[in-house]
Parts: structure tokens; C-alpha cells; sequence
């Protein structure tokens, strides 16, 4: 059953020139043929360093052996074992510096496609299976503040071991950063919504309009609505800028909103109630997939041209080498090494110009990588009227200011002990309002790690 084959069975994609020019996911998916001729590249090594790879630990090899089998059924079992957002994961998790970065295949040529598989895995199990079946209520409640990664996994985990699990969120829509976030041609909403109602099968109450911080303080959904614990997962999404001359001008935007409104309301539906700024040329400042994405979005809703600017070289963008692929593919161009210093604008405060300086790299920072330094006399300006800032999140400062006793740390992330335990007895945190931003999986391992802390805490106090 072994393939020798050495690269990838390439994942059918939408062409890049038709692609740029719609909201349809991007990647199309393997079928089955094509899915278990990939799995029986897989060596099944004994020590399965893919597993070691995984922030939640899946089954990896014995999943992808059942796909080459042709048991597709068994695969998503296994998969859903560790993970509650096998879908998602499938599409949106950074695979090569995880699971695929460890695969042994990836010595001599191309690890297994492992994203690709638990993808197949979870899309057919939605096209083929009935709702999974609801486990006996322990007795115990859990409140879940935040439907984005970190709380979904943790309320899935808590779920399955039988524990009454309502999530409160703030938004009309449940998924977090996966709803307002995540463009739809690289994670579909019916994927989000499907893997929520998998969710709600399994016993899971979600509160939608649900403000923590002004419907209910932290200690009320103990004190009043008896939960015996609380898990925070409100994630990270307080926009930072730049603080350059100009930066608040029309035609400026945080990268956070511009998603917002093209993710979470569809602004690029012609009958959407919500405006969006449909820039002629687009700079987008930043480097990691969020840029990515602000920036094709941008080519989508009609910008004649769009840059990605960045301070450091290509070896250095954070983002996903599939999405930098993708997004050059698309027409979006790389203006690397290169930084902004003020925005320009017109006598009506509109942007109309980015002024910029060209950067070199100097000797590595405390973080291994090398400092960007500026070229004396390199400043230019760049021809643009839509500014989008993808310079990272922080944790929204509404927990912290109404939760008397809450530690945090000076960039206003929640401070966990190493089970995910606050400063407040009972009262758990994890994902990006701990670490600030970060990945998908990174969130979900967060939230399946608190879960069973509170499993452990509740039965102490029950004891």
C-alpha cells in the first residue's frame, strides 16, 4: 500500500487571475481517489514526530492510515478525538512549522499532506454522517466567555465529558476570529457555522449578544448564574497602529475592522447594509496572514493595485508560505523591506500617498531576527488611497477593568498559572487574551488544556 512518491498530490485550487475576482474558497479540496493515494505516502513511523508537531496532539498517523484504507468514517473519529474544529484546522492552521514540519517524508522531498487529509476527513464526515450523539450530563455547568478558537475547544472538551457547557459571545455570530477574521475564500462561514452546530449537538449552549464585562462581571456568572467555572476566551481584538503623522486619516483603517466588515457583515455583497472602502490602490502594512488576507480582500473588492509592505525581507514575512504563494498568484505585490513614516493626505484629511523609507537588515534583536535598520536618505512615497494597518492585536481591556483582581501583564494579557488557573479561584484563561495574537491550533490547545483543568477542579471541590 506504500506510495513512494516523493511531492504532494497538488490540491486542486480555483485559478488565481478568477479566484482574485470572487469570495469562493480558494482551495478546493482532494477527493477521495486522490486523498488515499496522498495518506499511503505515509510511512506510519513509530515515533511519530508529526504527532509531536500537533498543539493538540492527534492521532495523525492512524487517521491517515484509515484514509488510505478507504475508512473515512474511522479517520474523523480518530481526528475528533483531539480536536473539536477538525475542519477548520484542516484549512487554516500553519501545517508546515507543526505536524508537516516534523514529517519524515519531508527529509528527502515532501511531507505528507497532512492539512489536506484532515480537511478530506472532516468534509466528508459532514457530507455523509448524522449528528453525533449527546454524552450523559455529569451534573457540573461551565461558563465559556468567547466563542473563537480557545473557547470553542475548551466548551467541546468539557462536552464530551459530559459537563453542561454554556459560551457567552459578545458578537451576533458565533466563531470569533474565524467569523470576523478569516476570509471566506480561505475558511468558508458554513464551515465556522457547521462545526458550531457539531457543537451544539453535543449539548453546548451558545449565547450570542452576550457582553461579559456588562451583561454579567466574571464573578456573577459564578456567583449569580451558578456556574462552577469560568473559562475566558475572548481573544485578542484591540487593533494596534503605527503612531505616525497622519495615521488617522480617511482611507486609513486597522486591518481588524476593514475584516470585520467584509467577513462578519459580507460588505462585498452588492445588497449588504454595511459600507466597506473600496480603495483604487491599497498598502497594506504587515507581514503575517492577517495582511495576507486584508491584502486579498482588497484585490477582491476592486483595487487596481495592492501592496503588502513590510520591513523585513521575504525570509522573514510571518505569514504562511501557502498564503504569500496565493496571494502573488492573485496579483498582490511585495514591497519588502520597506517602512512607512507618514501618511499623506488632501485638504479634506483623505489619504492620498504613503510616505515610506527603505530598510536594510541589521544585526539579529532579542528574538534571533535581524533588526531592520533605514537607509539614510532612501524616502519615497507611494501612490495609494486605502492604508490597511496589520500590525497585530491585544486583548480587549473590558475583562480587566471589570473583574476586580484579574492579573494581567503589561500588554493586558490575562496571567494563567501553568493549568491555565487566574488570579481568580475558579476562573480559567487561554488563547490570544492570554499570549495575545497568535495561531488557531495554538488557541484550541490552550482551550483543551484548560478543560481538563477545570475537569480537575471541579472534581477536587466536589470530592
Amino acid at each position: 500500500m506504500y506510495n513512494k512518491r516523493e511531492t504532494k498530490y497538488p490540491m486542486p485550487v480555483q485559478d488565481p487571475l478568477v479566484r482574485n475576482q470572487n469570495f469562493k474558497e480558494v482551495a478546493l479540496g482532494y477527493d477521495g481517489e486522490t486523498a488515499k493515494l496522498e495518506a499511503q505516502r505515509c510511512l506510519n513511523c513509530k515515533n511519530r514526530p508529526c504527532m509531536g508537531g500537533c498543539p493538540v496532539s492527534v492521532r495523525i498517523p492512524e487517521f491517515i492510515l484509515k484514509i488510505a484504507e478507504g475508512d473515512f468514517d474511522e479517520a474523523y473519529r480518530i481526528i475528533s478525538e483531539s480536536s473539536s474544529l477538525p475542519a477548520v484546522c484542516g484549512r487554516v492552521c500553519p501545517q508546515e512549522r507543526q505536524c508537516e514540519g516534523a514529517c519524515i517524508r519531508g527529509i528527502k522531498g515532501e511531507p505528507v499532506a497532512i492539512g489536506g487529509l484532515e480537511r478530506f476527513a472532516a468534509d466528508y464526515h459532514f457530507a455523509h454522517a448524522n449528528s453525533v450523539g449527546r454524552p450523559l450530563s455529569n451534573g457540573h455547568s461551565v461558563a465559556v466567555v468567547g466563542s473563537g478558537p480557545a473557547g470553542l475547544s475548551c466548551a467541546g472538551e468539557l462536552a464530551g465529558m459530559g459537563y453542561e457547557v454554556t459560551v457567552f459571545e459578545a458578537l451576533h455570530v458565533a466563531g470569533g476570529v474565524l467569523s470576523y477574521g478569516i476570509p471566506e475564500f480561505r475558511l468558508p462561514k458554513e464551515i465556522v457555522r457547521r462545526e458550531v452546530e457539531n457543537l451544539k449537538d453535543l449539548g453546548v449552549k451558545i449565547e450570542t449578544d452576550s457582553v461579559i464585562g456588562r451583561l454579567y462581571s466574571v464573578e456573577e456568572l459564578k456567583t449569580e448564574l451558578g456556574f462552577e467555572a469560568v473559562f475566558l476566551g475572548t481573544g485578542a481584538g484591540l487593533p494596534r497602529f503605527m503612531g505616525i503623522k497622519g495615521e488617522n486619516a480617511k482611507g486609513v483603517f486597522s486591518a481588524n475592522e476593514y475584516l470585520t466588515r467584509a467577513n462578519l457583515m459580507m460588505a462585498y455583497e452588492e445588497d449588504s447594509r454595511t459600507p466597506i472602502f473600496r480603495g483604487r490602490r491599497t498598502a497594506v502594512v504587515g507581514g503575517g496572514n492577517v495582511a495576507m488576507d486584508a491584502a486579498r480582500t482588497a484585490k477582491r473588492l476592486g483595487a487596481e493595485r495592492v501592496f503588502i509592505v513590510y520591513r523585513r525581507g521575504m525570509e522573514e514575512l510571518p505569514a504562511r508560505k501557502e498564503e504569500v504563494r496565493h496571494a502573488v498568484e492573485e496579483g498582490i505585490e511585495l514591497k519588502l523591506l520597506t517602512n512607512p513614516v507618514e501618511v499623506l493626505t488632501d485638504a479634506e484629511k483623505n489619504a492620498v500617498g504613503l510616505k515610506c523609507v527603505e530598510m536594510e537588515l541589521g544585526s539579529p534583536d532579542a528574538d534571533g531576527r535581524r533588526r531592520p535598520v533605514v537607509k539614510e536618505g532612501s524616502e519615497f512615497t507611494m501612490d495609494v488611497d486605502c492604508i490597511i494597518m496589520a500590525l497585530g492585536t491585544s486583548p480587549n481591556p473590558l475583562l480587566r477593568q471589570t473583574s476586580e483582581g484579574l492579573a494581567t501583564s503589561k500588554n493586558g494579557g490575562i496571567l494563567t498559572d501553568e493549568n491555565g488557573m487566574t488570579s481568580l479561584d475558579g476562573v480559567f484563561a487561554g488563547g490570544d487574551a492570554v499570549t495575545g495574537s497568535a495561531t488557531v491550533i495554538l488557541a484550541m490547545g490552550a482551550g483543551k488544556k484548560a478543560a481538563r483543568a477545570i475537569d480537575r477542579y471541579i472534581s477536587r471541590s466536589f470530592s
